[in-house]
């Protein structure tokens, strides 16, 4: 992966990691060794990390070594499919790209594997978050290589890598050839479909759609570039469905036909020898969606943070909340088993369980807007005229969107609806059997959500947050996407015993949004006094659930710690739980961070513990537009 390499071995770290490969992967007789790359190694009955990593970075060496570990042991040993990465890896070389698709496929596997592990093994998200950090250095540098040596696919790749693993929506690429840029843009439907992948037939498709489109520019040559190796090596060698059964098969074997496998009374007596490998396995199948900057698909897990990628931030936040966790049965991390039910006592302790212990004596108040006055009508003219470049480019990059999807072919498909015709099954050796259905439906089937807080410490930045909530309600408007606009505080001299009163100001419902003459009531916008987010949050993801729309989105306007009438202690847990019950719902939490100045790390931290990694941290009030125009850019393009 790297060009250099040390020739220094550290024995007490090589012995760690032996001892880590025979623990994780229940095989105590696995070896361990460095190598260019990380993969597991049937014939040398050894998996391998790359002895590349962290050059004069020993902390990052540290974790590169053990994340090669995990995700091999924990990930590809038992969650990739053997079978579609033979048929993969046998089609490639007919694309006339097959460095690039092999690449391209180990990366993406890759990421969907870390999903899987932190989620089975929350204690990594550290190792994994500085494996993050590492390699976006590496491939920002091997970028700018690559364009100074026109080395065009290989710097394609470092853009996907680097779009991918962003911190920021819609990253921007100075050092990049154009040509290259808009080719990423191009991409961008297909690659974001990572986000969605489970299993590694869903990593395959989403590479074969990638190089197919690549392979229509007929004047891309290969990559030159090994970045990865192949997780498996002697694939070819390989008749079970998963690296586990090939390595721990009990029956010899006398050649390589694929009829020969393991009996199924040597695999029963094999799940009693391993019963730790099965109590991982029994989770194969279920769906682990996740979004790298993105957003999540709100995944049921046993974690009491966010699902999927937000395992890490949901466990920073509950930190406090952990006394009652013993040690895991196999394991020595966290018993989320007891968080979870410490969760679910807290809630059903409370009055209102709906909304959390915190908020037992919270009363939902609702204040619909006031028709619109002259000066509203006029104030809001003018935002619309200042809001109108970002409007523009935002509404012409999701029409050419639309018209590709249009235009997209909806027959002869590999997914889809089953035609009617399949003598393809014998006439063809990969026969496309599919279509899409012709009559029209809904082309960016979503509904948002938008929380605005009205705490009193908004006074001096409502203003430039209107001329984000103006954009945000002008793209949606005409692009015919139902969406609410809700301001929410809680009111501080009213709040007596038993009685919090909390209230949401409608200034756009669903069902009034498209309204052309509705848009001034956004002026009605005001800073009033305390907020408490995690009512609110639970209140407004009552009546977003309840919409058809297959994407839905919350988003969050807030400008720093909840604070309300007995909420300042627990006020940040409460919100971490919210927004975490919200994304198990199907619904994508987004939180935004209005800062006066320079973002703190104090504050990025307060953020990154409530939303985990969706957050958009925004200096100043007046980079709003700036900052919100690629967040729709990117929420949009998934809806579609």
């Amino acid at each position: 992966m790297f060009r250099f390499r040390e020739s220094n071995i550290d024995t007490g770290l090589y012995l760690q990691l032996q001892d880590m490969a025979s623990v994780l992967s229940g095989i105590p007789d696995l070896k361990f060794d460095y190598t260019f790359g990380s993969a597991i190694d049937n014939e040398h009955f050894k998996i391998t990390a790359s002895a590349n990593w962290g050059i004069g970075n020993a902390h990052a060496r540290e974790a590169g070594l053990k994340t090669d570990i995990l995700l091999r042991t924990i990930g590809t040993l038992h969650y990739s499919d053997i079978q579609t990465m033979q048929r993969f890896m046998e089609d490639q070389p007919a694309s006339g790209l097959p460095k690039f698709a092999g690449q391209l496929f180990t990366l993406f596997e890759n990421i969907r594997l870390e999903e899987i592990v932190k989620q089975e093994r929350p204690g990594t998200t550290g190792l994994f978050s500085i494996r993050r950090d590492y390699l976006r250095k590496y491939f920002t540098q091997q970028l700018e290589a690559n364009v100074t040596r026109s080395l065009y696919l290989d710097e394609l790749y470092c853009l996907i890598y680097l779009l991918i693993q962003a911190d920021t929506p819609d990253p921007s690429f100075s050092a990049a050839h154009d040509r290259q840029v808009e080719q990423l843009n191009a991409l961008k439907p297909i690659l974001f479909q990572l986000f969605e992948a489970d299993q590694t037939k869903d990593i395959a498709r989403v590479v074969e759609q990638t190089v197919f489109r690549l392979g229509l520019e007929n004047d891309y040559t290969d990559m030159m570039h090994d970045y990865f190796i192949f997780p498996i090596a002697n694939l070819s060698s390989y008749t079970a469905k998963n690296a586990f059964d090939e390595l721990t098969r009990t029956d010899p074997l006398a050649n390589e036909s694929l009829e020969e496998d393991v009996s199924e009374e040597d695999s029963e007596a094999f799940e009693e020898q391993f019963s730790t490998w099965h109590g991982e396995n029994e989770n194969a199948d279920r769906k682990q969606n996740f979004m790298q900057f993105e957003l999540e698909q709100g995944t049921r897990s046993s974690l009491m943070g966010e699902g999927a990628r937000e395992t890490e931030e949901g466990d920073q936040a509950m930190a406090a909340m952990q006394g009652s966790s013993g040690q895991s049965e196999q394991n020595d991390y966290s018993d989320m088993k007891a968080m979870d039910k410490q969760q679910d006592s807290q809630n059903n302790k409370s009055v209102g369980s709906a909304y959390g212990r915190e908020n037992q004596n919270a009363v939902k108040e609702v204040k619909h807007a006031e028709p619109p006055t002259d000066a509203d009508e006029a104030l809001y003219r003018e935002y619309t005229e200042e809001i109108a470049p970002y409007q523009r480019r935002l509404s012409k990059t999701i029409e050419k969107m639309l018209e590709h999807k249009r235009q997209s072919p909806r027959h002869d498909l590999t997914t889809g609806r089953l035609s009617k015709k399949l003598t393809a099954v014998a006439t063809e050796e990969f026969p496309r059997l599919f279509h899409k259905k012709d009559e029209e439906s809904k082309e960016v089937d979503a509904a948002f959500t938008l929380l605005v807080d009205c705490s009193a410490s908004m006074l001096n930045k409502m203003k430039e947050t209107k001329k984000g909530i103006v954009l945000f309600h002008e793209v949606l408007k005409d692009l015919n996407i139902p969406h609410a606009i809700i301001g929410f505080w809680e009111e501080a001299t009213a709040v007596k015993d038993q009685y919090q009163p909390n209230y949401f100001h409608k200034i756009h419902s669903f069902s009034d949004s498209l309204y052309h003459n509705h848009g001034a009531n956004i002026m009605q916008l005001e800073a009033q006094e305390d907020n408490r987010d995690g009512y609110s949050i639970r209140v407004a993801a009552e009546e977003l659930e309840a919409r058809s729309e297959k994407n839905r989105f919350l988003l969050v306007f807030s400008d720093g710690e909840p604070a309300a009438s007995n909420y300042t202690e627990n006020g940040i847990i409460d919100t971490n739980l919210a927004v975490s019950e919200t994304r198990k719902r199907g619904i994508d939490v987004v939180g935004m961070f209005l800062a006066e100045g320079d973002v703190s790390e104090q504050d990025n931290e307060l953020m990154r513990n409530i939303y985990g990694r969706e957050r958009i941290m925004i200096p100043t009030v007046a980079d709003l537009p700036e900052h919100f125009a690629p967040l729709l850019k990117r929420l949009l393009l998934k809806a579609m």
